[in-house]
């Protein structure tokens, strides 16, 4: 079973993304800010990692260069209510995501691309 770190520090939203993606299958770990999210990202070493660009502590940029630096090969997909904002959407490609979604998203477009980027 394959381990997804979710960093996030709207509840609702943190909540609607780990029930869809138990549904497939997938253990899910919470965190509601960048330091939590980089705490558990070393202990659990998760085979994704999503995050918000805007949590407390450490924001998601910054957690994508650490994620990326650690380890090279997870994937990482962004999550942001700035999706229209180009700057952001670059910068996050340009430190290792791997995928871009602007909220509001669809749950099960987002388990679709969980997938596609852990079964690859």
């Amino acid at each position: 079973m394959k381990n997804i770190l979710v960093i996030e520090d709207d509840k609702l939203i943190s909540g609607l993304v780990s029930f869809r993606l138990k549904k497939e299958g997938f253990n899910i770990t919470l965190a509601e800010d960048g330091m939590e999210g980089i705490k558990k990202f070393d202990a659990l070493e998760p085979d994704l990692v999503i995050t918000d660009v805007l949590v407390p502590y450490r924001n998601g940029i910054e957690i994508v260069e650490y994620a990326k630096k650690k380890r090279p090969n997870c994937p990482v997909i962004v999550l942001s209510c700035m999706g229209e904002e180009e700057e952001t959407v670059i910068k996050a490609f340009q430190v290792g995501a791997s995928d871009f979604m602007p909220k509001p998203f669809h749950p099960n477009e987002l388990a679709f691309r969980v997938k596609r980027l852990i079964e690859n």
